[in-house]
């Protein structure tokens, strides 16, 4: 495996575990609710602002690995969307980098 696909790895899965982190304390202290954990993205015009920053580039990740995905038929690389909307950008991110960046045989 090369440097670069390494690093995108090492990314994806710091982006997963990282911010999983945080989610795990704030469930611990609120119980599993989504409804009171979407309330406080929305907290103050910083997080929202940070959130909305998010969704549209988990959108544009998204459009632009279906496009992507179109051309080179690399179909495993489908599952970078599932992982950017369950996981977050900074895990959905690499890991189609990685994927894509895998040698073509």
């Amino acid at each position: 495996m090369s440097p670069l696909r390494m690093i995108y790895l090492a990314l994806a899965i710091w982006g997963a575990v990282h911010p999983m982190a945080y989610f795990l304390q704030w469930f611990a202290a609120n119980g599993v609710d989504l409804a009171g954990m979407v309330d406080a993205w929305h907290a103050n015009p910083a997080t929202s602002g940070l959130v909305w920053d998010l969704t549209i580039a988990a959108i544009a990740l998204t459009v632009f690995v279906i496009a992507e995905v179109a051309v080179r038929r690399n179909w495993i690389a489908l599952v970078a969307i599932p992982a950017t909307f369950l996981i977050g950008v900074s895990c959905g991110l690499p890991l189609y980098l990685f994927l894509r960046t895998r040698p073509v045989g």
